[in-house]
């Protein structure tokens, strides 16, 4: 009976444990005040466009990296060698840009910033679109 409940206890920590690792690698949702203020003061962080390249083209934020999230899933990470450095990732409206600060956690980078997306961006902005 003893080696039963070692087993069980050993087993639910495990478990545990693997559970909970996922959890502490994660990235900060950010609002668009917050994301600008934090931006200013790391003047190196990357601001990465998560959108397609047609998307980038039109309409991004000045000095924006374009990465489309099918190359983050890919694996494609060359324009991100250092993980330790801030990213600030956006799309059009979100949802990608939750996506990609997911993936990117899950594959070390440590600081990532989820701001949304370019919708609600009040920001300097570039592209074919801008007048």
């Amino acid at each position: 009976m003893y080696g039963l409940r070692s087993f069980t206890a050993v087993f639910l920590l495990g478990t545990v444990i693997f559970l909970c690792a996922g959890c502490m690698s994660s990235y900060t949702h950010l609002g668009i005040d917050d994301a600008k203020r934090i931006m200013k003061t790391n003047p190196n962080a990357i601001i990465l466009d998560v959108r397609t390249p047609e998307e980038f083209d039109k309409k991004h934020i000045k000095g924006a990296t374009l990465l489309p999230i099918e190359n983050l899933r890919s694996g494609n990470l060359s324009k991100l060698p250092d993980k330790d450095r801030p990213i600030f990732v956006y799309c059009w409206t979100g949802r990608r840009a939750e996506d990609a600060a997911e993936l990117l956690t899950k594959r070390g980078y440590t600081k990532v910033y989820d701001f949304g997306g370019l919708i609600d961006w009040t920001g300097e902005v570039e592209g074919s679109d801008v007048k």
